[in-house]
């Protein structure tokens, strides 16, 4: 087993951390299928609260997608300094050769926006090493996923406000 560590994300981004962080990160589960139906068909929340460390969603993805679910577990969660970190650990995206991926997002304030980044820990199984086009085929469905949110949020700015 391996680990690779990759950037999947680094955007500017006009809207302020505290709604980005609300909007993705602790209300995903009533956001994503409304903003963006086409990726996320729905999210359930099997356990926990959305806001703290332990909570379990299964995101279900829109039917015509090549995966059918996964499943997100929140390992840390800071609502101050606008950080998570979550696991995915189950679900079809992870194939043959992933036994998990850790995500850490981090929403940092820069002027009036925010600077949003996100790392990926894949850990892999046996000897699989990740690609540069499966770590960018996860990048460009990141920033797809987060400029649909930043697009909704900056036309409703009473949002999450």
């Amino acid at each position: 087993m391996g680990v690779f560590t990759f950037t999947m994300a680094d955007i500017a981004s006009p809207v302020s951390p505290a709604r980005l962080f609300k909007a993705l990160s602790t209300d995903t589960h009533n956001l994503l299928p409304k903003v963006v139906p086409d990726f996320v068909k729905s999210i359930d929340v099997l356990h926990g609260d959305p806001s703290s460390v332990g909570c379990v969603e299964q995101i279900n993805l829109a039917e015509g997608r090549i995966h059918k679910y996964l499943k997100n577990r929140t390992d840390e969660i800071d609502e101050s300094k606008y950080y998570i970190k979550y696991t995915t650990f189950e679900g079809d995206v992870l194939g043959d050769t992933l036994e998990c991926a850790v995500y850490e997002t981090t929403y940092e304030a820069v002027g009036d926006g925010t600077q949003y980044k996100v790392v990926a820990h894949y850990h892999t199984k046996g000897d699989h090493v990740k690609t540069e086009e499966e770590v960018s085929i996860g990048q460009n469905a990141i920033t797809k996923m987060f400029k649909a949110v930043e697009a909704y949020l900056i036309a409703n700015p009473h949002v999450y406000a």
